[in-house]
């Protein structure tokens, strides 16, 4: 337990030198509160571009908080899938290109220990950062459109964590298949392509799948219940999720000893 603490804080010293507490948080910011301001403001935006005659009146529709919400998490949904790839792709892919990970498994160091710990800080760098773009997103939300109960908007960004969760796992996993961070994000995009797409397919059989999430988590915005549907997604996410880093470990484990 003390190896993993003292390799858990040189991850996340790491990612302090890296600036990544600095820059991370502020592109969720900026993904979060993108569409709430941008559509409150668009009217105005496209008047002040000269883009209609003058007198022409542009109404927008009554947006409910929920629907602004969604808005911030379907940016989190694209773009942020893609950061969290590339924030997930060198930890282990790049240390055993450069020959870190062998310097540092001379050393009695637990696999599961050098594993775990880079899918930690993962978690909780993504998990922080996300959660206060989020909040950005809710706080404007509140302001432009109309009250968002806190509890509803943190019980959605809970359920809706276990999304990131899965990628970050996900390009865990391809870490250890292969040395270029490179071909980790493309796996790991062609991965939630595919999920998406088999749920969409045949989401009507699959109805706890990861997939459903977003949909799910919309219900809870909109509903501030949690469904029978959303509690079996997050489970499977969470299981599916557990299982990726035991993969994880056992492969990493076998191509070190291979």
């Amino acid at each position: 337990m003390m190896q993993w603490a003292t390799m858990f804080r040189k991850e996340m010293l790491e990612s302090w030198r890296n600036k990544k507490w600095i820059w991370v948080p502020i592109v969720f910011i900026i993904l979060a509160v993108m569409d709430p301001i941008s559509t409150y403001y668009l009217p105005e935006i496209i008047q002040s571009a000269g883009g209609f005659p003058d007198g022409t009146v542009i109404e927008l529709p009554d947006y409910a908080p929920a629907e602004i919400m969604m808005m911030s998490l379907s940016q989190y949904s694209t773009l942020g899938i893609l950061l969290v790839a590339f924030l997930a792709m060198n930890p282990i892919a790049g240390e055993k290109a450069s020959g870190v990970s062998e310097l540092i498994l001379v050393k009695p160091v637990s696999y599961t220990n050098y594993i775990t710990t880079k899918w930690a800080s993962l978690i909780v760098l993504v998990g922080v950062s996300s959660t206060i773009g989020l909040f950005a997103g809710w706080y404007y939300t509140n302001i432009l459109y109309g009250s968002l109960p806190f509890m509803t908007w943190a019980k959605g960004v809970l359920f809706y964590g276990l999304w990131f969760l899965l990628v970050i796992s996900l390009a865990i996993l391809f870490n250890t298949f292969v040395s270029k961070p490179g071909i980790v994000v493309f796996l790991t995009i062609i991965s939630v392509m595919l999920l998406s797409l088999l749920t969409q397919v045949i989401g009507h059989v699959l109805t706890w799948s990861p997939g459903h999430l977003s949909t799910y988590v919309q219900e809870l915005l909109q509903t501030g219940t949690i469904s029978d549907k959303l509690l079996g997604t997050a489970f499977t996410s969470f299981a599916l999720s557990i299982l990726l880093v035991v993969l994880s470990v056992y492969s990493f484990r076998r191509k070190q000893n291979g």
